[in-house]
C-alpha cells in the first residue's frame, strides 16, 4: 500500500552537509533499534531499570540518528537524482517519503517508551508492537536504498563517470547527424543548381528547313505511283484498292464486249459498166 504524500518545511541547516554521508549514517539507523528492540525483549524477562534506561538512551540517540539520516538523504538524493533514470527516480521518491515517515516514526518511539516507563503492563505492550513495526520499516528502507545502489547505481562515481561518458557520446551522435542532414541538404541543392545550369548552357539544336516543293511535268507526275495519305486508315486504303481493280475489270469486260460486236465490213460487189 502507497503512503500518503508527506512535505515537511524546508530547514536551513547553519553548515553544509558532505556528499555521501548518508550510507554511513544508516548503519546506525538500521542497528539502534535492533539494539533498542533485543534490549526489551531481554528486559521483559529481567525487569532492570537500568536496561530499561539505557534503552531510553539509545532511543534519544535514534531520533538524532533518524534526523541525520534524513538530512544526509537529501543532500545525496539532490546529487544523484539528474543521473538516475525515470524508474530510479520514482524508487528515490519513495525511499525519501518512507524515510520521512520514519523519521517522524522516531518521535513516537520515544513517546511511546516514556508512556511504558510510567505505566503499566498495557502501555508495555503497546510500545513493544510500536517498536517491533519501526524495526520492519527501518529494514524495508534499508531494502530500497540497497537497491538504488546495486540496481540503479545511485551515488556510485563509476557510474556517474560512464554516464557522463554516455550523455557525451549521445551529443555527439546528435550534433553528426545534424551535419549530415546539412550535408545532404547542401548536395541536393548543388545537384539542383547543376541541372538547371545544364539546361540553361545547352544550345537549341535548330530545326531543318522545310523542302521547298519541286514542280514535277504532268508526265512525270501522271507515271508516278499514288501515295496513300498517313491519315487515311487501312481499311479505307483496302476500300479504294478493291474499288480501282473492280472498276479495271469492268472496263476490260466492256471493252471485250464492243471489240466482238462490231460486224465485219461488207465487201460491195462491183458491177460493170461496160
Amino acid at each position: 500500500m502507497a503512503l500518503p504524500a508527506i512535505t515537511l518545511p524546508k530547514v536551513e541547516l547553519p553548515f553544509d552537509i558532505p556528499v555521501l554521508l548518508h550510507p554511513p549514517v544508516d548503519h546506525f539507523m538500521i542497528a539502534l533499534p535492533v539494539v533498542i528492540l533485543v534490549l526489551e525483549l531481554i528486559n521483559l524477562m529481567m525487569k532492570k531499570k537500568a536496561l530499561s534506561g539505557f534503552s531510553f538512551f539509545l532511543i534519544i540517540l535514534t531520533v538524532v540518528v533518524g534526523a541525520a539520516a534524513y538530512f544526509t538523504g537529501l543532500v545525496d538524493g539532490k546529487e544523484a537524482y539528474p543521473a538516475l533514470s525515470e524508474a530510479a527516480k520514482t524508487a528515490l521518491t519513495e525511499h525519501k517519503l518512507l524515510g520521512t515517515y520514519l523519521m517522524l516514526a522516531t518521535v513516537v518511539v520515544l513517546f511511546f517508551k516514556l508512556l511504558s516507563m510510567f505505566g503499566g503492563g498495557f502501555l508495555k505492550a503497546i510500545y513493544l508492537l510500536v517498536l517491533i513495526t519501526f524495526v520492519a520499516g527501518i529494514f524495508k528502507q534499508g531494502q530500497e536504498g540497497g537497491e538504488l545502489v546495486y540496481k540503479y547505481g545511485m551515488n556510485v562515481e563509476k557510474v556517474k563517470v560512464l554516464d557522463d561518458e554516455l550523455f557525451d557520446v549521445k551529443e555527439e551522435l546528435e550534433e553528426a547527424k545534424e551535419e549530415l542532414e546539412e550535408a545532404t541538404v547542401k548536395t541536393e541543392v548543388s545537384v539542383e543548381s547543376v541541372k538547371s545550369e545544364t539546361d540553361e548552357v545547352a544550345p537549341e539544336i535548330p530545326m531543318p528547313p522545310a523542302a521547298q516543293e519541286i514542280p514535277v511535268p504532268v508526265s512525270v507526275k501522271e507515271e508516278m505511283p499514288v501515295k496513300v495519305p498517313v491519315e487515311t486508315t487501312v481499311s479505307e486504303t483496302i476500300a479504294e484498292t478493291v474499288t480501282e481493280s473492280v472498276k479495271t475489270e469492268v472496263q476490260e469486260k466492256v471493252e471485250t464486249l464492243q471489240v466482238e460486236g462490231m460486224p465485219e465490213e461488207m465487201v460491195q460487189p462491183q458491177i460493170a459498166t461496160h
